[in-house]
């Protein structure tokens, strides 16, 4: 190999267009260096042979020193005066310069070039390769297809947006294999936004790390018409989720998650009145019964019990979503129930993502909008409720079951959002927009915040008008339907 620039630059641009794998620009990622000798710099004075090795034992320095001093002692005497050589030799270039004759773009072939579309996609090519790839793009489609496909790809490599999937994401994708191959059993519609919020919250658990586990998490409700808050840490949140859960287990024949805790002796599992029915209960019994506090051990059978949950209401058929599940102080039909739970999952995972600072978005407008209907049914019950505890004017009608009365029109707007119109004065009565006394408007996730005791009934509204007294009680209303 000559130790001309030229030379070692056209062997090195050869074997860069036959067997390169991008990498940095002017890299050679894939080249064996072994079998390619370095150019060998020429000392001064003139230039180096084929193959210039230095005597064995002589430092090379000395030994170019030796021989050029050698060169002079046998030269004639000369004038001083310089001679303009007639044909200089050129200075020497480094392995990878770029001659003017190879400035051009390489002429590689079809597949070499679309082998290069990801590394030109990622902006890693040589400025040749570049150049050829791009002209090779405005006469090759299949080629110009797949680079813009992988053009978008890399956007989704940039961390200055949100990390989070989008919610529909998931349903479309599920959609799309139910649709090449129906599922022998398929998951009911009522069950689909329980499941599609498990899966989610347990996506950010995978991504957390253990140290993340312990980390502070402020739970927040609405209690006695005032705000109320609890500490406890992401595995504590788990862990109540779980025990929550457990009173779908019971509705549905399968164990207390709280007996594999040792919250529960095995007596009183099988006694059922010893098991606490309340939320708040079974939540304190599981947060004392496990100390020192839970670890990240607690995500196994938490998704366990979720998919089983799952599994039986797709197994046990139509009948099974009226089913009623006890909540010790209410009861819901199982449907209702499983997306409460689905409701929970969503408040939980923001207050997780919060305190280990991750995006989290809210669900699928489809799974949201289930979740404000939800809401709005059950707030004629909470408006009778606080009736009898004095916490709300007393009813102006008397209007009898099925009967349309005074109403609020609830308007959420947004993601999720929809028009209700809630009953004042009966829970049995029928919400009717020819009755309505009132109207307050909300957005869809703030009217969430608010059931989920987030935020004040005061701060909620965004646009009221007419009754204030029926605003402010379905306001109050909304914020007493949280818990822990």
């Amino acid at each position: 190999m000559s130790g001309d620039g030229h030379e070692g630059g056209r062997r090195d641009d050869e074997v860069r267009g036959a067997r390169r794998i991008p990498g940095p620009r002017g890299a050679v990622d894939d080249l064996d260096l072994e079998t390619v000798a370095r150019p060998v710099l020429p000392p001064p004075g003139g230039s180096a042979p084929d193959e210039a090795v230095p005597e064995q034992g002589v430092p090379e320095e000395e030994a170019g020193l030796a021989d050029e001093a050698e060169d002079v002692a046998h030269e004639p005497d000369e004038p001083d005066q310089p001679e303009e050589p007639d044909d200089p030799d050129p200075a020497p270039e480094p392995p990878h310069a770029v001659t003017p004759a190879d400035s051009a773009p390489a002429a590689l072939s079809h597949q070499v070039l679309k082998a290069l579309l990801g590394a030109w996609a990622l902006s890693a090519c040589s400025a040749e390769e570049t150049a050829a790839v791009e002209d090779h793009l405005t006469a090759c489609a299949p080629c110009a297809d797949e680079a813009l496909r992988l053009r978008d790809a890399v956007g989704l490599l940039h961390t200055d947006g949100s990390l989070d999937l989008d919610p529909a994401l998931r349903s479309r994708v599920l959609d799309g294999c139910l649709g090449r191959r129906p599922a022998r059993v398929p998951i009911p519609e009522w069950a689909t936004a329980y499941d599609a919020e498990t899966a989610r919250l347990d996506a950010l658990l995978r991504d957390i790390g253990d140290s993340d586990w312990h980390a502070p998490v402020r739970l927040q409700w609405f209690e006695d018409e005032r705000a109320v808050t609890r500490r406890t840490t992401v595995a504590g949140v788990i862990g109540h989720l779980m025990a929550v859960d457990g009173l779908l287990s019971a509705a549905l024949g399968l164990d207390d998650p709280l007996a594999g805790t040792g919250a529960l002796g095995t007596a009183e599992v099988n006694a059922g009145a010893e098991v606490p029915l309340s939320p708040t209960r079974r939540t304190e019994t599981y947060w004392a019964a496990t100390y020192p506090p839970a670890t990240r051990a607690v995500r196994e059978p938490w998704r366990a019990l979720t998919h089983e949950l799952i599994r039986t209401a797709s197994l046990a058929g139509r009948n099974v979503a009226e089913r009623s599940v006890s909540y010790g102080e209410f009861a819901l039909p199982l449907q209702d129930a499983l997306l409460d739970r689905a409701f929970e999952c969503w408040v939980h995972g923001t207050d997780i993502a919060e305190a280990v600072d991750y995006p989290y978005r809210p669900p699928s407008a489809a799974h949201l909008h289930r979740m404000i209907d939800l809401a709005a049914r059950m707030l004629p019950a909470a408006l009778a409720g606080r009736r009898g505890a004095g916490l709300a004017g007393p009813p102006k009608e008397l209007v009898g079951a099925g009967e349309p009365g005074r109403s609020v029109h609830l308007e959420v707007e947004g993601h999720g959002g929809g028009d209700w119109y809630i009953a004042l004065d009966s829970p049995a009565a029928v919400g009717s927009p020819d009755r309505a006394v009132a109207q307050v408007a909300l957005d869809g996730v703030e009217f969430c915040q608010l059931v989920a005791g987030h935020i004040s009934p005061v701060e909620a509204a965004a646009g009221q008008e007419g009754d204030r007294e029926a605003i402010r009680d379905v306001l109050f209303a909304s914020a007493s339907l949280s818990r822990l």
